[in-house]
């Protein structure tokens, strides 16, 4: 029996799974993507084509969303037929091995017919007027449909100099009787009426009034009118989970049983106060118990728990009673907290920004505090805005985004039926992207998402290390909840912009990683979670999580106070330093040259995640700029041996023996996957690194040509054009919206030592050039639209080949493509086909802005196309620069493997 210690053994078992599963990771773990369905008019035949595409591009599941119509003729939402389809679908993801979900609600909020003024979203509107001081009675008749009169307060003062405080004023037989005054006053009359918010993107048969989120009775009506008829035609064998998209009922912040619920969990009158909460009195600072400040607190606190009860938890139950999961975008309006998710089953961010605290952050927290092994992203949102502008570049860049933010399943937004039928590209989104097979690119994502899949299972093994705690003050934070505050009733924009920008960049940049909790996650935390725990601006602060911190700081932990009153922790005013002093990263990341983090931007601009399985230290390290960046990473916990892992192949690339600290060379939007452990190095394929072959001065040979180019619309009777490189097709007559792909072809003659089986020959087709994105690119209704911020040597992926035999797909850079295996004795044929976006043919389809008319003229406006006049701005196509030939080999035979570490002295006693 070979002499080896429990736990070396147990290293061993767990590196060798982790490189099995890398190599042919779990399906499960496979991105998803979201359908969306128009109208719905959909075909079963297309139905299928489109789901064998799914499957092809590498998909793992789809997100089923029913949205607004594009043509004259449709279906509608939960007819008969409509179900039926439904279930014709879900039967035929399952027979492809696909998930299948269903998003409980057409368009966003939910809502429809089912709702009405009894179950529809309501809101506090306010009216404010200045009286004489003689008495009076005023009628507080409803104006509106479903409007209720809620209250009436009189203070002593004007509209110049308000009021110190208010009292009630009785209410009798519709009108407010005001009594007589000493001078000017102001009257406060507060109404609960309907917001009057129609589903958004309704599809037709979706149309009506968004629900009261705080009401279980509203729920129950959605879930009895929608949720019902969808379980019912597509059981729960047939589905990977239900779906909320994130909340966006705007301006929701009443309900009939507020007061009463309000006393129950306050234990105070919420009537009597009520004026607290009127536009301008926020900033009243006459004392008074309770205080302004306080009602504000409390009442904004008792909707986000009527939401947590009333609609995720009763959702959630409903969903279990039916066999199946509940996903959702725990944020926006209602005040969602961190907490709020903890009664769903899957947990889900969007948004992108790895410095950033992003609902992404929000979502991931949530997952890591509560003890989920997946957190799923919507990913890709607004991503290269307009439709079809996006590359694969982009999607890798935004990708890593979202795993630094510690997601770890992708939903990918997304891909729009279309039935392809007439002239033009057919049917997309309103929103980029369109990330469909009608993108020229299309051959290159299968290796993107294979690089995603892959990623997103290494990220779910062990857990994700969070050294700091961010504590969300919701107290402070509600109290500042007041009507004239943008994005009042989103408590995690309110969250985030307390915050600030600099807490969650600091640190980040010091190499850390981070999990925000509230005041309800403490009741599952050990107060020794976090080693480091941030207290931002905080000056009010429940009792428990108080104590929470006492005992952490007791027992160890770093609690710094940055600003407030809040008698708990150190106070400091610069915190960057104060986390290097605390906290040695998991893995140090440093410019070669210095060893400092601030040298040459690599802080801000490397990011890393970090999980371990207790043996192993999982590591995603990511480059997030358009420069080059050279990196030294030391682990905090020395290894014997760190591997690199290649997410594209699977393979082991790399292997460092002995070494503290392991130097990489990230090219723009480069990532890398290393894997520390004490175990056996890896078999790995001989590239760069301890104990691999070292290589020789590259060569370099540059292919000015001739070159000839054939597009592949012109068909078998034309000749193929002499060309010069770097050419554009956009400078091309004819060409400029022209969307497809061309085939650029040379003759390349081998060399000998090319052909040796341990030389390296590569077509490198140039380097990828920053290009900053200007103030244009986040304007319009695009939100925050992800663009890789580099001119790439291609336009937009390469398919090289050598003698008809394909050699591989440049998509990213390094823009370069290994030949040498492909080449042969003399004259070799040398191809590259170059595949563009759709953008150029968008820039010039009527049939887009012909379908949103149509939609408009006959359904009303559902929604608006955004920036299609920009579709081709800036957009380069063809081969943008001249390829060189590079090449490599060994000056050495190479040396043999290390050998592993030798193990402990057995213990004795």
């Amino acid at each position: 029996m070979d002499d080896i210690s429990g736990a070396e053994a147990g290293a061993a078992a767990t590196i060798e799974a982790l490189r099995a599963g890398f190599k042919n990771p779990d399906p499960a773990a496979r991105p998803m993507t979201r359908w969306w369905w128009f109208g719905p008019a959909v075909e079963r035949t297309r139905l299928q084509e489109e789901l064998d595409a799914i499957v092809a591009a590498g998909y793992g599941g789809v997100e089923v969303s029913y949205v607004y119509p594009l043509s004259e003729v449709t279906d509608r939402l939960l007819s008969p037929s409509f179900l039926a389809d439904l279930r014709f679908a879900a039967d035929q993801a399952r027979a492809r091995g696909l998930r299948f979900d269903l998003t409980l609600g057409s368009g966003w909020s939910f809502g429809g017919p089912h709702i009405d003024a009894s179950t529809a979203a309501r809101r506090v509107v306010w009216e404010r007027h200045e009286v004489t001081p003689g008495s009076f009675t005023m009628p507080v008749a409803p104006r509106w449909p479903g409007e209720r009169f809620l209250a009436a307060f009189v203070g002593g003062g004007s509209q110049q100099e308000s009021p110190d405080s208010y009292v009630p004023l009785e209410s009798v037989d519709g009108a407010v009787v005001v009594p007589e005054g000493r001078g000017p006053r102001v009257v406060l009359v507060a109404w609960s009426r309907l917001t009057g918010q129609n589903v958004k993107r309704a599809a037709v048969g979706a149309e009506g009034p968004v629900f009261d989120h705080y009401s279980a009775e509203a729920t129950d009506a959605h879930l009895t009118g929608f949720g019902e008829p969808l379980l019912d035609a597509v059981p729960a064998e047939l589905l990977g989970s239900v779906f909320c998209d994130s909340l966006e009922v705007y301006g929701a912040d009443w309900t009939p049983d507020l007061p009463a619920e309000f006393r129950r969990r306050r234990g105070y009158d919420l009537m009597r106060d009520l004026w607290a909460l009127a536009p301008g009195e926020w900033a009243t600072s006459v004392p008074r118990e309770p205080d302004a400040d306080q009602i504000r607190a409390d009442f904004y606190a008792t909707l986000t728990e009527l939401y947590e009860e009333n609609f995720v938890a009763r959702v959630a139950a409903w969903a279990h009673g039916k066999g199946v999961a509940f996903r959702i975008q725990n944020y926006g309006e209602p005040p969602a907290s961190i907490s709020s998710y903890a009664a769903a089953d899957a947990f889900e961010g969007e948004g992108w920004g790895w410095t950033e605290l992003t609902q992404t952050r929000w979502a991931s927290s949530a997952a890591n505090l509560y003890g989920k092994e997946v957190a799923s992203s919507e990913i890709w949102t607004w991503v290269h805005s307009p439709s079809f502008r996006a590359t694969p570049l982009d999607l890798k860049g935004e990708l890593h985004e979202h795993l630094l933010l510690g997601i770890n399943h992708v939903v990918a937004h997304g891909w729009p039926y279309s039935p392809r039928t007439g002239e033009g590209l057919g049917w997309i989104f309103y929103a980029a992207g369109a990330l469909d097979d009608r993108n020229p690119w299309w051959p290159a994502m299968p290796r993107l998402l294979g690089y995603a899949h892959r990623l997103s299972w290494l990220m779910r093994q062990g857990r994700r290390v969070s050294d700091v705690g961010v504590y969300a003050p919701y107290d402070d934070v509600y109290a500042r909840m007041h009507e004239d505050r943008p994005k009042r009733l989103d408590l995690w924009a309110q969250v985030k912009e307390h915050v600030g920008e600099e807490v969650p960049r600091a640190i980040r940049t010091a190499g850390l990683d981070y999990d925000v909790f509230d005041d309800a996650t403490v009741d599952v935390l050990d107060p020794q979670r976090f080693p480091v725990v941030v207290l931002p601006n905080v000056t009010r602060m429940p009792e428990r999580t108080a104590a929470w911190l006492e005992k952490a700081a007791e027992a160890g932990v770093e609690v710094l106070r940055l600003g407030g009153t809040v008698g708990v922790g150190r106070s400091v005013t610069d915190l960057g330093p104060e986390l290097a002093e605390a906290r040695t990263p998991p893995l140090s990341v440093a410019s070669p040259s210095t060893k400092s983090m601030d040298d040459g931007g690599v802080a801000g601009s490397v990011g890393v995640t970090h999980r371990t399985t207790g043996e192993v230290d999982v590591f995603f390290v990511a480059n997030t700029s358009p420069g080059v960046h050279a990196a030294t990473l030391t682990p905090r916990t020395a290894r014997a041996v760190v591997e690199r892992w290649d997410p594209e192949t699977g393979e082991v690339t790399n292997v460092f023996v002995g070494t503290p600290a392991v130097t990489l060379e990230l090219q723009p939007y480069e990532a890398a996957a290393l894997v520390a452990h004490d175990g056996a190095p890896g078999a790995h394929d001989g590239a760069a690194g301890a104990g691999s072959t070292p290589l020789a001065a590259t060569t370099e040979r540059r292919l000015a040509g001739p070159w000839t180019v054939r597009f592949d619309d012109d068909g078998d009777d034309v000749s193929v054009e002499d060309v010069v490189l770097p050419h554009r097709w956009e400078d091309i007559p004819g060409r400029h919206s022209y969307s497809g792909s061309a085939t650029y072809s040379t003759t390349v003659q081998d060399r000998p030592d090319a052909r040796r089986p341990d030389a390296g020959v590569f077509l490198d087709l140039g380097p990828a050039l920053p290009e900053p994105a200007t103030e244009s690119d986040d304007g319009g209704i695009r939100g925050k639209s992800f663009r890789a911020e580099v001119v790439p040597p291609v336009g937009v992926i390469a398919e090289v080949a050598v003698n008809g035999r394909q050699a591989g797909i440049a998509w990213h850079p390094p823009y370069a493509v290994e030949i040498g295996h492909l080449l042969e004795a003399g004259d070799n044929t040398l191809t590259i086909t170059v595949h563009n976006t759709a953008a150029n043919a968008l820039a010039d389809d009527p049939s887009v802005v012909t379908a949103a008319e149509l939609s408009r003229d006959r359904y009303g406006k559902r929604f608006r196309m955004q920036d299609l006049e920009h579709a081709a701005d800036t957009v380069s196509s063809g081969l943008l620069a001249v390829p060189t030939l590079r090449m490599s080999h060994p000056t050495s035979a190479p040396p043999p493997p290390p050998a592993p570490p030798p193990p402990p002295p057995p213990n004795k006693p």
